[in-house]
């Protein structure tokens, strides 16, 4: 639809829901072509309201386009050092084709770092 001033109104909700279909097409591809099923791991640490919303949307979305769903949630006291072996595990398993580490993280643990242990071909976040 266009507006007065020669711009485009762009409906977002119609627009993902098509990007959502072509990716489903593309994993249904991949799956029956290769035998690959995409796998995305989210981990979320603490109980952040908004997070636990974004993860749980997320999770849905990949489910639905037909990937392999990977949720890891850890209590808000968990020791970076265990968040970073977490990750190592990630970046060496085969069957996860993507990490996202939700932000924000809590104080004690350093996010650069965290965020930097993500193997790059895997860093969904980029």
């Amino acid at each position: 639809m266009a507006a007065r001033n020669g711009s485009t109104i762009i409906d977002g909700k119609a627009f993902a829901s098509g990007v959502r279909a072509r990716v489903a097409e593309h994993v249904g591809r991949l799956v029956a072509d290769h035998g690959i099923t995409p796998g995305l791991a989210v981990v979320l640490v603490g109980e952040d309201p908004a997070s636990q919303v974004y993860v749980r949307n997320k999770g849905v979305q990949t489910r639905e386009a037909g990937m392999a769903s990977f949720e890891h949630k850890l209590p808000a006291e968990t020791a970076q050092a265990e968040l970073m072996a977490l990750i190592a595990r990630l970046n060496a398993d085969p069957s996860v084709h993507g990490i996202l580490v939700q932000l924000p993280l809590p104080g004690h643990m350093d996010a650069d770092a965290v965020i930097n242990a993500i193997d790059p071909k895997k860093d969904v976040d980029g």
